[in-house]
């Protein structure tokens, strides 16, 4: 499913739309109905330039090889992944944007669709030619207190043969869908249902990878953790 996000521009910093709420999350209704949405055009096209400008003048140090599982069980296995990550941080004014507009689209969906959703995190993720990451779940039902996962494509001009898709599995392990990393294109799926992977990219791939997320803390333990 292919939809498009138009008329985004920022007024005194924060995001705003020239278009009813109503009518903007209408866009996003798609994750009541399949579980999953296709968002072409989410930014202002100077937005995504500079956000793609800035991945790809990062230094090396910057960069640290992704993991699997998260907090005691967190591992590196290059076998099922083999991408790098940077953690986006408000305290970095370039970074600081996207999570602005991300926390926007959060207080949206909560008004629109009541998810309950607590915060949001994200990381740059860069896969160099050769990178992929197998099929997994980003959250298991009733141990994780992810929500809602985003993708959002940073690379201009990516071709078919560049590789580096992502795929989405149904139940039956059939393919839904097949989505072509093109700048400004944002995927949206449930974090517990769907598998998916990143097929091997055959040039350097930036996007930035994030989790809406419940609020599980208690009085002996805070959640969200990283």
């Amino acid at each position: 499913m292919n939809l498009t996000l138009d008329s985004l521009h920022q007024t005194q910093g924060e995001l705003t739309t020239a278009i009813d709420d109503e009518q903007w999350l209408a866009r996003f209704d798609a994750l009541a109905e399949q579980g999953y949405v296709l968002i072409e055009n989410f930014l202002p096209h100077a937005e995504v330039a500079a956000l793609y400008h800035y991945a790809a003048g990062l230094s090396e140090p910057e960069w640290n090889m992704a993991g699997i599982g998260r907090e005691q069980q967190h591992t590196l296995n290059t076998r099922v992944r083999s991408d790098q990550i940077r953690w986006l941080h408000p305290q970095v004014p370039a970074e600081a944007i996207y999570l602005n507009t991300m926390d926007t689209l959060r207080v949206r969906l909560n008004r629109r669709l009541f998810m309950g959703l607590f915060d949001y995190e994200c990381h740059l993720a860069r896969y160099q030619p050769g990178a992929f990451y197998k099929k997994h779940l980003d959250a298991f039902k009733g141990r994780s207190n992810r929500v809602l996962t985003t993708v959002f494509y940073l690379n201009p001009e990516w071709q078919h043969e560049d590789g580096g898709e992502l795929i989405i599995y149904g139940a039956n392990d059939e393919v839904l869908e097949t989505v072509l990393p093109q700048q400004n294109t944002l995927v949206v799926f449930l974090s517990d249902t769907f598998v998916h992977e990143v097929k091997t990219a055959h040039r350097e791939r930036f996007s930035i990878t994030g989790w809406f997320r419940h609020n599980a803390s208690n009085a002996h333990r805070v959640d969200p953790p990283r």
